[in-house]
Formats: structure tokens, C-alpha cells, sequence
């Protein structure tokens, strides 16, 4: 159950950003090797580190600007799959899961990605553009679980579990909400 809770956790890192995450993750466990690093291990390792690093600061910058956000946002939706496929296979390979089950966990750290980031991409659409401290906390807490996934996965795989249960309340609520402002405009 551990090794899972570790794949949640840094599947919901990726779900908040692309390239931090990617980035916490090579620079934690840097002495395991290059190559066991599922996709980026076939890169030269400088070309992508500077590409990520390059993009973290991105992610960092752009959301101050609503034109910024505009941009980021539809490259982290179409590639937060991607980042939580490699941040759940990267994660399951440290907690040693058998090697059929690296896939599934993959998939797992993938779906859970994609569905926090669309989660943030209703908050975008409902607030028009994010606070401040909104950035600062989604920040804050994807280096968290990052870390949280390495060292302490049970406390990770709990906030990524608290995470997932707010983003399928709020979805929740925002279908509600949809289908009441609906039901007002029909003519009776």
C-alpha cells in the first residue's frame, strides 16, 4: 500500500506542475542513474535538465500574466499525462514494485495528473485568473509531495488522496451549478 500511496503523491505533483516535479525528482535521486529515467533517460542528461529547468521557470512566471496562463495551460493539460506516467513508473521503480505493475501505476500517476489539472483549468475558467497565493500554494505544495513521495509516502499518498477527493467534490458542485443555471434558462 506504501508504494502506491508514493505513485499518488507524486502523480499529484505532476497534476500541478510539468517541469518541477521532473526536476525535484532528478535532483533527489540523482546517484540512481540517468538511464533508469523512464523517457528523459534517453536524452542527454544536460540537455535536459536545462530544458527543464528552462520550463520550470516558465511555470513560474507566466501565471503573474493572464496571457501567461493562457499559454501554460493548454501544454500542462496536454502533457500532465505524460509527466504523471513518468513521475508514477519513476516512483514505482524506487519503491521496487514488480516490473508488471510499473505500467499500471503509470497509468495510475497519468489519470491522476490529467484530472488535477483539469480541476485547475475549471478554477481558471470560474476565477478568470488564479490569486497570488493560489500560485504560491500549488508551488509549495508540489515540491511538498515530491519530496513527501521519496521520504515520507504515507503522508503524500494521504494529501494526493485529500486532493483527489476535493477535485471530485468540486467537480461535482460545478455540474451542479451547471445544470441549475440551465435549468433557469430554459423558457417554460
Amino acid at each position: 500500500m506504501i508504494p502506491i500511496l508514493a505513485v499518488l503523491a507524486a502523480a499529484a505533483a505532476g497534476g500541478f506542475r510539468l517541469a518541477m516535479p521532473l526536476l525535484l525528482v532528478l535532483v533527489l535521486r540523482r546517484e540512481d542513474g540517468w538511464e533508469q529515467v523512464p523517457v528523459l533517460g534517453q536524452f542527454s542528461p544536460a540537455v535536459t535538465l536545462g530544458i527543464l529547468s528552462g520550463w520550470a521557470i516558465w511555470e513560474l512566471v507566466a501565471p503573474v500574466h493572464p496571457w501567461g496562463v493562457r499559454l501554460v495551460q493548454p501544454v500542462q493539460v496536454l502533457l500532465s499525462p505524460l509527466v504523471g506516467w513518468i513521475l508514477g513508473v519513476m516512483t514505482a521503480q524506487v519503491m521496487e514494485i514488480p516490473m508488471g505493475l510499473r505500467d499500471v501505476m503509470g497509468l495510475m500517476g497519468s489519470a491522476l495528473a490529467l484530472l488535477l489539472q483539469l480541476v485547475q483549468v475549471g478554477w481558471l475558467y470560474r476565477w478568470g485568473r488564479f490569486p497570488a497565493w493560489v500560485i504560491l500554494v500549488q508551488d509549495g505544495l508540489c515540491g511538498l509531495l515530491i519530496v513527501f513521495a521519496l521520504q515520507a509516502p504515507q503522508q503524500g499518498g494521504l494529501i494526493a488522496l485529500m486532493l483527489l477527493w476535493l477535485a471530485l467534490r468540486m467537480s461535482k458542485d460545478w455540474q451542479r451549478q451547471f445544470q441549475r443555471h440551465r435549468r433557469a434558462q430554459q423558457p417554460d
